[in-house]
């Protein structure tokens, strides 16, 4: 018997996976990590990223595409699983994308856009009210701070890795043996505390 198709994208057990938030906050590499692990389990992986004006503080994506046979690397508005927004506004940005039933992984960070910082827009007092979503699927997580007690607070991407692995049928000893060869050894235990940390928060 074939397996059920997905009825959004036509492909075979496929879900989706969106990063969003502003460049500097290490989307392009937590989407690497994520991908390499999905790989080492067998599944089939398609990425696709934009990250145009990242040097500047512009907005970077990743799509993360999962399953046993994907074609497109793209998902669909209403077609992602997991929304991870690096950064508050993020959230609102791409809630369009996240399905019905989806899982929103928000990190408490804010990050004013050139608008806010001129003073032409308004940054929203609080985020959470405006998205349209029940309590149980929103998870709202200090990444930061954790990256803080991990000794390294840049390592707030790889806190937020260790959030959505909660939600992945995926053995953590397959996320450790990667995050050990994803960065130099003096990174690796701040990486490493960081992501434990997440996946425990």
């Amino acid at each position: 018997m074939s397996k059920p198709k997905d009825r959004a994208t036509g492909e075979k057990s496929v879900r989706s996976i969106l990063m969003a938030g502003v460049g500097g906050q290490g989307i392009l590499r937590a989407s690497d990590i994520l991908c390499e692990v999905m790989i080492r389990t067998g599944l089939d992986v398609k990425k696709s990223e934009v990250h145009g004006m990242a040097q500047r503080g512009g907005c970077v994506t990743s799509h993360v595409r999962y399953g046993t046979c994907v074609h497109s690397p793209i998902a669909k508005k209403g077609d992602v699983g997991i929304l991870i927004a690096f950064e508050k506004m993020e959230a609102l940005r791409y809630l369009d994308y996240l399905r019905a039933e989806g899982i929103a992984i928000v990190n408490d960070t804010e990050i004013y856009p050139p608008a806010v910082n001129l003073g032409e827009a308004r940054y929203p007092d609080d985020i959470l009210t405006l998205l349209p979503l029940p309590p149980a699927s929103v998870k709202m997580v200090r990444a930061q701070e954790m990256g803080v007690r991990a000794g390294n607070p840049r390592t707030e991407n790889i806190v937020l890795l260790g959030v959505l692995s909660r939600y992945l049928t995926l053995e953590p000893s397959v996320w450790d043996e990667i995050l050990k060869v994803s960065f130099p050894a003096k990174l690796v235990d701040a990486n490493l505390t960081a992501f434990h940390l997440g996946r425990v928060a």
